[in-house]
């Protein structure tokens, strides 16, 4: 293999940067030409692509969101967009491509890989929901940034005595919310995963208030429910204020933590390693600390399975 080219799609991630870094050093220490595709599939449909060296990667490993940007694509989703993004690798030579993203990413490298392009997966998304890996890049930044935020909320819920509700990225996956939770030592975490009672949050609200806490965090993934009607219940069963804080888009910013660049930089030299030895459609995943590399459409029908215990000890410390 001489020429490979390497894009970002769908969300960006914390540690895409490192994946991206080490995939063109790794590529260039193996004689392989590297090539950058800007905007994602999007981006490989338009030609966006640009060779790169060891100067294009240099002081970038410390920095958040990609070099190569990112972006969502209709045109990909059919067939018409995906031969236009075939030729344009059979233009440019590019023999092998790396993605990184999420399992919408994923399912684009599926279907190059169907269609005779070499592709591999690397995991890069924040909700920590593929469910094949333990765990993905970007996630552990994320729930340090959100962890940083609760540290800063409680400050001022502390000072004026109020509970707050804190509102997560997690439409179906709610690891967000738990291990910042946990972590954060909320009294209420709440998940898409688990059904919730009103009645324990608001019960959780008033016995800490009669024995004089002057906070409360609730943790709210956005897929569990609405903030803002949450709030609106809590206060009519038990007259009780609580702040909403939206943390939103700032969850994926910021510089990776020291665990996603290692383990982004892990995935990309593994990535050259999985092509140069012929493979096609793998995903990469990590377990038990190994890196390891398992078919994408198998992956892509795991069901993810959610930490009932760690959830379970969100409730038996926030008594």
């Amino acid at each position: 293999m001489k020429k490979i080219g390497v894009l970002t799609s769908g969300g960006d991630a914390p540690g895409m940067n490192a994946a991206i870094r080490a995939i063109v050093r790794a590529g260039i220490y193996n004689n392989i030409e590297v090539m950058g595709v800007s905007r994602g599939y999007e981006g490989l449909i338009n030609g966006e692509i640009k060779h790169m060296d060891v100067s294009s990667v240099a002081d970038i490993i410390h920095k958040g969101g990609t070099i190569l940007k990112t972006a969502r694509s209709e045109q990909f989703k059919t067939e018409e967009g995906r031969k236009k993004a075939i030729n344009v690798l059979e233009v440019f030579g590019i023999e092998g491509l790396v993605i990184i993203g999420g399992d919408g990413s994923f399912r684009g490298a599926e279907k190059l890989s169907e269609a005779g392009v070499k592709t591999i997966g690397i995991p890069g998304t924040i909700d920590n929901d593929l469910p094949y890996s333990e765990f993905t890049i970007g996630f552990d930044t994320a729930v340090n940034t959100v962890l940083d935020a609760i540290t800063k909320i409680r400050d001022t819920s502390t000072s004026h005595e109020k509970a707050t509700i804190i509102e997560v990225m997690g439409r179906h996956c709610g690891d967000i919310a738990l291990y910042s939770g946990l972590a954060g030592g909320a009294e209420s975490v709440l998940v898409p995963e688990e059904e919730f009672d009103i009645n324990d949050v608001c019960k959780k609200l008033v016995q800490g208030k009669s024995r004089g806490k002057l906070h409360n965090i609730i943790m709210l993934a956005e897929g569990t429910s609405d903030a803002y009607e949450l709030q609106k219940e809590i206060f009519e069963r038990v007259g009780i204020e609580a702040r909403v804080t939206v943390l939103g888009f700032i969850q994926r910013g910021g510089n990776p933590s020291s665990f996603d660049r290692i383990l982004a930089s892990k995935m990309g030299a593994y990535a050259i390693d999985a092509l140069i030895n012929g493979k096609s459609s793998r995903a990469l995943g990590i377990k038990n600390n190994k890196i390891f590399d398992m078919d994408i459409a198998e992956a892509l029908t795991m069901e993810k399975q959610f930490d009932s215990d760690t959830y379970q000890l969100t409730n038996i410390l926030s008594i």
